[in-house]
């Protein structure tokens, strides 16, 4: 049984290996073995999932040791795996909804030349992914980080003849590389504090660390987060990584990489109850992100931009519930979970309208596609009444009982907290409304070249079958409490009291998101939408169109100090370390060069020097008498 938690992670290493390996020869097959290695990942998957439903909640967990990985002295690392509660929803997840992303991609690149590189880099990625997840350990957590990392760059720029494409890769991943070295110096706190990087071992032993050092180690792991999750304020590569194939997007956003933040404060859980102040900072960064990522939402034309500022918003709301602890670590893996399928279908569907309009990403150029695209119409439009948190989708069971944790954390932060996810709840609503009206009603403003059709099958199926859980995820996984008590044994169990009835902030929740469509819906149902965006603007949506100066503030506060300390490093190492090395050569060169002089080769003048030498001894002798 422990042996299939290895072939989880093999199966689409393996496909990788090959496709890259194999190169030309396998681009007539590449695709069929990407999609069968994720597939198979995805049976393994469910069948140990069955097999965990069998065995009591103590006994659910499958540790699986593969080799000795770092044997030395002060540390001993093996490689393990761990499948658990909280690792068998992330690993249902990444196979279920990256295998279908999968299949729609066999469609969506059927005309690029290097399709076989895509699945390999969409293997690898899956690969990455789940060892983060499935490790039992810091160090090959920190693996699978860097593994998703440069899966990331390889797809974020697959089309790197383009400019735009090269800079958005080479920005994620430097971006990215800013948090991991938050992940790098927690590894260190751990093995100076703990001498090991197991789970088991830090969590054994936080209790006994000093509190200072059970903050920073939190405060590091949430600027990994931060990086890995686009949140505040390493946000800023989020949106240019759409520059990349579209299933490219689906994945990043709904199954794999930017969930790997919630992951890892939701995995640390132990670190983060026993420290206060990083638990608030974690909930500051998750109200800021949400709302940041919602206001981006309502301004931008591009509709992958868009859904890309809505994940941001999305995963605001899981980091906040992460960072109410117990109470709120069950609710945001349950939002993880929901958005997955979500959000994949409305990248998925988005892809779909790409499709169709020659790659026209500007939403003001699309209008009226309902009738054409009605399978893509309806699956994307379940996901936008998940998102918004219609009853009965799954967003309406997930993000409301974020809303609720947030209103029971008590006091006057509970009241602040609860109405931030409350006004981004009607924020959402809004700018997904207007996506809906500008690319499926009103007028058609496409260009007259553009023939709008629906997509093949092959791009279908998937769509309809991640809309499946869009509709339903969300009432299987709150039904009975049955997420929170599956993940009971590795989060723990705790219950806030509410400040006011769970109908009353259901009912206002509502009323908020309704209020939000209304607004949407009078803007811009039945009007004439320009070609271009409408100027001059309130300040508010020329900020929200350049993504709240975002990277403004990144380089007036990051780059441009950073720059001048690298500089005046550079400084104090060329005219100071360099300098002194240097100077102690030249000074040796130039007594040597003087030296030298005095080998003339006359022997008389040598004669002369042993007699001042000699004479020299005589004196010095006679002195000493």
């Amino acid at each position: 049984m422990g042996g299939g938690t290895g072939v989880l992670v093999a199966l689409p290493l393996a496909g990788a290996v090959v496709l890259l390996l194999a190169g030309r020869r396998s681009d007539r097959w590449g695709h069929l073995l990407g999609c069968a290695t994720a597939l198979a990942s995805f049976g393994v998957a469910v069948a140990l999932f069955v097999g965990m439903l069998g065995r009591s909640g103590d006994d659910r967990a499958i540790h699986e040791t593969l080799f000795r990985w770092v044997p030395v002295a002060g540390l001993q690392v093996d490689f393990g795996l761990q499948l658990d509660q909280l690792s068998m929803c992330f690993a249902l997840l990444i196979t279920g909804v990256g295998s279908l992303i999968h299949v729609y991609s066999i469609g969506y690149m059927q005309d690029d030349p290097d399709r076989r590189r895509f699945f390999a880099y969409l293997n690898l990625f899956l690969a990455a992914m789940l060892l983060l997840v499935l490790s039992d350990n810091y160090l090959g957590l920190y693996v699978g980080w860097e593994g998703v990392g440069l899966a990331s760059y390889l797809l974020i720029g697959f089309w790197h003849h383009k400019p735009s494409a090269a800079a958005a890769a080479k920005k994620a991943f430097v971006v990215n590389r800013v948090g991991d070295m938050g992940l790098a110096v927690a590894l260190m706190i751990m093995f100076a504090t703990f001498g090991t990087v197991s789970y088991s071992g830090v969590f054994a032993g936080v209790g006994e660390a000093q509190e200072a050092t059970v903050t920073a180690l939190g405060l590091v792991l949430l600027l990994a987060a931060c990086g890995k999750s686009a949140q505040v304020p390493l946000q800023s590569w989020l949106g240019d990584a759409m520059e990349g194939p579209t299933p490219v997007s689906a994945l990043i956003h709904a199954a794999t990489m930017v969930t790997a933040g919630v992951y890892l404060i939701t995995r640390s859980n132990a670190i983060f109850d026993l420290a206060p102040a990083a638990r608030v900072a974690v909930v500051v960064v998750g109200a800021v992100t949400l709302l940041f990522g919602a206001i981006i939402g309502c301004a931008k034309d591009d509709i992958k931009k868009v859904l890309a500022a809505s994940t941001m918003s999305q995963i605001g709301y899981m980091v906040l519930a992460a960072g109410l602890g117990p109470a709120g670590y069950a609710f945001a893996i349950m939002h993880l979970l929901t958005h997955g399928f979500f959000k994949a279908g409305l990248f998925l569907g988005a892809g779909s309208v790409m499709h169709a309009m020659d790659d026209e990403v500007n939403m003001r150029r699309y209008g009226g596609l309902r009738t054409l695209m009605p399978i893509t119409f309806a699956t994307f439009g379940f996901g936008y009444l998940a998102i918004i948190g219609i009853p009965p989708f799954a967003g309406f069971f997930s993000k409301d009982k974020i809303i609720e944790v947030a209103f029971g954390a008590g006091g006057v932060e509970g009241w602040i907290l609860g109405l931030v996810t409350v006004i981004g709840a009607g924020i959402t609503a809004f700018y997904m409304t207007r996506v809906m009206l500008m690319t499926f009603f009103g007028d058609r403003r496409w260009k007259a070249n553009a023939h709008p059709h629906e997509a093949p099958g092959v791009m279908t199926w998937p769509m309809m079958l991640i809309a499946l859980g869009s509709i339903g995820s969300g009432f299987l996984l709150a039904y009975g409490g049955a997420l929170q008590h599956w993940l009971e044994p590795v989060v723990g169990e705790h219950h806030d009291e509410l400040p006011m009835p769970v109908w009353a902030i259901t009912t206002i929740t509502l009323v908020v998101v309704l209020s939000g469509v209304g607004v949407a819906y009078r803007q811009y149902a039945g009007v004439d939408i320009p070609e271009t965006a409408p100027e001059p603007v309130t300040a508010l949506t020329t900020a929200a169109r350049r993504d709240l100066y975002g990277d403004a503030l990144n380089e007036a506060v990051f780059m441009r100090p950073g720059d001048r300390l690298t500089r005046g490093l550079v400084v104090v190492d060329d005219r100071g370390v360099d300098g002194a090395v240097s100077g102690v050569a030249a000074g040796v060169a130039g007594v040597s060069t003087r030296i030298r002089k005095l080998q003339n080769g006359f022997v008389r003048t040598y004669a002369t020097y042993v007699f001042l030498g000699a004479a020299a001894a005589v004196a010095m002798l006679a002195l000493v008498r």
